[in-house]
């Protein structure tokens, strides 16, 4: 079973990244480009019957910065 774990930072938490990323982005003459958010995406290799609760358990403990980071779990 795999597992995707998406984590961004949370709405009003500065995201320099991403800025630096917006700015780059109109310095190649992309100009349309309002904001940008930068975030990371985990994949997982589980064992058949591990629970979404518990890799939300993995994120709580270790795999996001609950403070500043929001995440949301897909299991496939």
């Amino acid at each position: 079973m795999k597992a995707r774990v998406y984590v961004m930072l949370k709405n009003g938490v500065l995201d320099p990244q991403g800025e630096a990323v917006r700015h780059a982005l109109g310095s190649l003459g992309f100009d349309g480009v309002e904001g940008v958010r930068q975030g990371k995406v985990i994949e997982l290799d589980l064992a058949e019957g591990t629970t979404e609760a518990t890799v939300t358990d993995m994120c709580e403990k270790l795999l996001a910065n609950t403070v500043i980071e929001s995440y949301r779990v897909e299991l496939n």
